[in-house]
């Protein structure tokens, strides 16, 4: 697993399940970018097109891939032809002195493997439920999804002060081209 290094004061969006939605997800690196300030964005899985690839291109992203994507090799290309970090299945960041691991969520062990190790953050989405909770040292964070959720959501991060903020997004209805649900 790569590990990045980031400043102390680096601010990270965390965002997920897309599921293709890619019109939505443009407007959620939108907020996280413009609104929240985010200087590195995270896309926790459930990607769904490479067209939620290209709402993530330009800005510093590390991406993850989830139950849904079944073609994530050829995202993970796609992906990183982009110049998009790609970590798929877990990824590290260290931010100051803060480690952030951050995986899809549908395999436990990746959670288990942050809290044994002592991470400060485990990030993940796959529920397409927000969460913030505390087991043992480790924060566990889910940003909520951007797809068949009742709310859509993201979330700001500065893991070295531990500020959380939750951002709606307002959905975007999909385009013909979107790919549906799988």
């Amino acid at each position: 697993m790569n590990e990045y290094r980031y400043p102390e004061d680096t601010v990270v969006g965390l965002l997920g399940d897309s599921h293709g939605r890619a019109d939505t997800t443009r407007r959620a690196v939108d907020v996280l970018v413009n609104e929240a300030g985010a200087d590195v964005l995270i896309h926790l899985g459930d990607v769904g097109s490479d067209t939620v690839l290209d709402a993530l291109s330009g800005v510093p992203a590390h991406v993850v891939f989830g139950n849904c994507d079944h073609d994530w090799r050829a995202l993970s290309e796609y992906g990183s032809s982009l110049g998009l970090h790609i970590d798929h299945p877990c990824g590290r960041l260290l931010v100051g002195e803060k480690p952030l691991v951050f995986a899809h969520g549908d395999n436990s062990s990746h959670e288990s493997n942050a809290i044994s190790s002592g991470a400060d953050y485990f990030c993940h989405g796959h529920t397409h439920l927000f969460r913030d909770q505390r087991l043992e040292s480790t924060r566990i964070i889910n940003p909520g999804a951007l797809f068949r959720a009742s709310r859509y959501t993201v979330v700001r991060l500065e893991p070295c002060t531990g500020r959380l903020d939750v951002f709606p997004v307002d959905p975007v209805p999909a385009r013909r081209d979107e790919r549906p649900w799988p």
